[in-house]
């Protein structure tokens, strides 16, 4: 058999022949190729492929579009790249306005903005089909492993422990050192202002806020330089958490620096944390956030160590959570209230310096609730008299909201109406202005009226349209704490404080800056009213 095989001339292939026929098979494909791109220049081919490229880029946007929204093709690539990055209210409005739902592309991320009340509520509450994302880089600046961005069990870990940080107990302990820091502040400001000349107080109120904050979450652990250091330096990292910026963190860009800037923050955070575990196994009394959530966590370890006796109360049961994930967590308090608070505060003062009526009223409130005395410190119960107070801080967030723009990332594919679906891997930006600038639940809206709030007014009752924190499971922890915060420091400013706001004609435009403020920075001055220690 094996002769008559031979002779019909049938050789059977060595291993060596075997394991060359693939790449001979390449070979020969690379030489048909070659054949075919003769006379073909390298140009022609970049065309080829550029042109193939933006075309994808195109069909891709338009499929992705569908019905809703949008311009009807995108600059290829880049998209509204460039518009975005000085980005105009204005253009915003025109997009709320085009429709409930539109869209734009930037490089790689399909973006569509819900812009009606029901859209805004169906997105936050939808838990299973988006998470939070902030940015395209905002993992990458927080950290991919941050609490914000886990969903179900692992969130619901985390905000277990958190839930009891802004409960009415630890907002009544961080009154004190708040109010501390109004006084050194308001020092500062009569200081700056000795000149009478006005000056743009943007980045004063950033600098308050940002203190307030830090001796809130971190108590006495943080020091007065660290302070002064990430007031000065948070600008980059908000610079950094853009709505649209480069995609890659690269050197030497605002991405990079602002990466750079958070891991140095959370670094003292986390330093911080050390100082306060120490602190609380020692038995001593929380003075901060920081300090209260650590005491949780050492109560429900050492619960779980000891025997128990009938009648013995159980704690909130949580894990131990690590000093980085502390640290991390901080991080994202002072990320939520940084730029809000700044944008908040800047309007609140430059609106009551409009209006004097207004001012009159919170003046003779803040008066009352201390019982004739102005410098009587603040406490809870005095929070909870500054009704006309409190009015007018809602009506300030209503008329003129720091975040107007919530963006999620799509996890899988959303049908977000029964006409569209929003394809897995966009981005949905759930908007908050339209809500609550809305002509049919506000009367002119576009005016502001704190007498809306009070009893008779149509704002409390407008429940659904009250999205300045969110909604769902995201909805923001410290609602009441940055309401209290907002009443306590204007409260108290009017008792001691004069001031001008001296207006031009960019006062009342607004410029966004991850939130919104007055185009012009807000040219204030101050002068004393009283002293603000008690004349001896």
């Amino acid at each position: 058999m094996a002769e008559s095989v031979v002779a019909a001339g049938f050789n059977p292939p060595s291993a060596v022949s075997s394991a060359d026929q693939p790449f001979q098979t390449l070979v020969n494909s690379v030489g048909v190729v070659g054949k075919t791109l003769e006379g073909v220049s390298t140009w022609q081919i970049v065309l080829t492929i550029l042109v193939v490229a933006v075309t994808y880029d195109q069909l891709s946007y338009i499929w992705n579009k569908g019905g809703i929204a949008g311009d009807s093709w995108k600059i290829p690539f880049m998209g509204p790249f460039m518009q975005s990055m000085d980005p105009k209210f204005h253009e915003y409005a025109a997009k709320w306005a085009s429709g409930p739902l539109s869209c734009v592309s930037v490089f790689h991320k399909f973006v569509v903005i819900a812009s009606t009340r029901d859209l805004a509520r169906k997105v936050f509450n939808s838990p299973a089909y988006v998470s939070p994302c902030v940015v395209d880089v905002a993992k990458k600046i927080l950290r991919p492993s941050n609490w914000v961005f886990l969903d179900g069990k692992k969130h619901v870990e985390y905000r277990k422990g958190l839930n009891g940080l802004f409960n009415r107990k630890a907002l009544g302990m961080y009154l004190p050192e708040q109010e501390k820091v109004y006084d050194a502040y308001f020092k500062h400001w009569l200081k700056v202002s000795e000149d009478g000349k006005p000056r743009q107080y943007m980045g004063e109120f950033r600098d308050i806020n940002c203190a307030v904050s830090l001796r809130t979450f971190c108590g006495y652990y943080i020091s007065d330089e660290a302070v002064a250091d990430i007031s000065e330096n948070y600008y980059k990292i908000t610079e950094a958490l853009e709505l649209v910026n480069f995609p890659i963190i690269l050197p030497w860009t605002k991405t990079w620096y602002g990466k750079k800037c958070a891991d140095d923050v959370m670094n003292t955070f986390e330093e911080c944390a050390v100082k306060s575990r120490i602190a609380m196994e020692a038995g001593k009394e929380p003075n901060c956030t920081m300090d209260s959530w650590i005491k949780v966590m050492l109560e429900a370890r050492d619960h779980a160590k000891r025997e128990h006796v009938e009648g013995d109360k159980k704690p909130i049961q949580i894990r131990e959570f690590s000093n980085t994930e502390i640290a991390m967590t901080i991080f994202t308090f002072l990320f939520a209230s940084q730029d809000a608070s700044s944008s908040a505060s800047t309007w609140q003062f430059q609106i009551l310096a409009n209006r004097p009526d207004v001012l009159e009223k919170v003046r003779e409130e803040q008066l009352r609730v201390r019982g004739g005395d102005p410098y009587k410190r603040l406490d809870l119960d005095m929070m909870d008299a500054m009704v006309y107070t409190r009015a007018v801080i809602k009506e300030q967030l209503r008329y003129r909201p720091p975040v107007i723009m919530v963006p999620y990332e799509v996890k899988k594919s959303f049908n977000v109406t029964p006409e569209y679906t929003v394809p897995k891997g966009a981005m949905i930006i759930p908007t908050t202005y339209p809500a609550l600038h809305d002509p049919e639940v506000y009367v002119d809206p576009e005016s502001f009226n704190p007498d809306r709030w009070l009893e008779g007014g149509e704002a409390e009752a407008a429940v659904k349209n009250w999205l300045v924190f969110g909604s769902g499971p995201h909805v923001c922890l410290g609602q009441h704490y940055a309401i209290m915060n907002f009443m306590a420091m204007l409260g108290k400013a009017t008792l001691f404080l004069d001031w001008e706001h001296s207006p031009t004609p960019l006062s009342e435009e607004i410029k966004v800056f991850a939130t919104i403020f007055p185009q012009d920075d807000c040219y204030l001055t101050f002068k004393e009213r009283l002293p603000l220690e008690r004349p001896s």
